[in-house]
């Protein structure tokens, strides 16, 4: 089952927020693939998210923000693209249950973190099976 129903030609917004749930549609379809791809995402897995800053220093913040938040199991800020000079990517990890209230709670957190230090909060992906210890 699709996570939210429209017209077939309707365009959606996927910054928009389901009402049910309050999750942004382009998370429920993050869900929905892992659920297509046998995840039983009431298992902890490991999760990966991705935000983009126009500085090191905002960066650096970023990532301090994150670790802050229990998102430490890797909080990095890695170098520019040649492409891209003035983006410089964060990527933070965390194993965690995979729940629409973890979904809309770190959309939430690095939201504000990317709109505190002028960034973009890019997404997030997880994977389809728990990590084995």
């Amino acid at each position: 089952m699709w996570p939210f129903r429209r017209k077939k030609r309707e365009h959606v917004d996927l910054e928009e927020r389901s009402p049910q749930l309050g999750i942004k549609y382009k998370d429920l379809m993050v869900l929905d693939q892992l659920v297509k791809a046998g995840a039983d995402l009431e298992q902890p897995r490991h999760v990966i998210f991705y935000l983009y800053a126009p500085t090191l220093d905002a960066a650096q913040s970023v990532a301090k923000g994150a670790g802050t938040a229990g998102y430490g199991l890797r909080a990095e800020v890695g170098k520019p693209s040649p492409k891209s000079p003035d983006s410089w990517p964060v990527t933070c990890e965390a194993n965690a249950v995979i729940s629409p209230d973890f979904v809309r709670d770190t959309g939430n957190l690095f939201d504000t973190l990317a709109a505190q230090h002028d960034a973009e909060y890019d997404g997030w992906e997880a994977a389809a099976t728990p990590r084995k210890a």
